[in-house]
């Protein structure tokens, strides 16, 4: 896995977990960011093949 690949799925790993914590804490602002982020990082991984698996899956 190259750098590149391994910043992007931790960044999306990073999001996930903050987007739980504020949607736990009912902070709708920060989990409407935290999606907003989500949705920016998932769409840069398919931009560039780069594969997501979801948690559980």
């Amino acid at each position: 896995m190259d750098a590149f690949t391994a910043g992007l799925l931790h960044r999306i790993r990073a999001a996930q977990t903050d987007l739980t914590r504020a949607r736990e804490t009912g902070d709708d602002f920060l989990a409407d960011v935290e999606q907003a982020e989500l949705d920016d990082l998932h769409r840069l991984a398919a931009e560039h093949g780069v594969e997501v698996v979801s948690p559980g899956c």
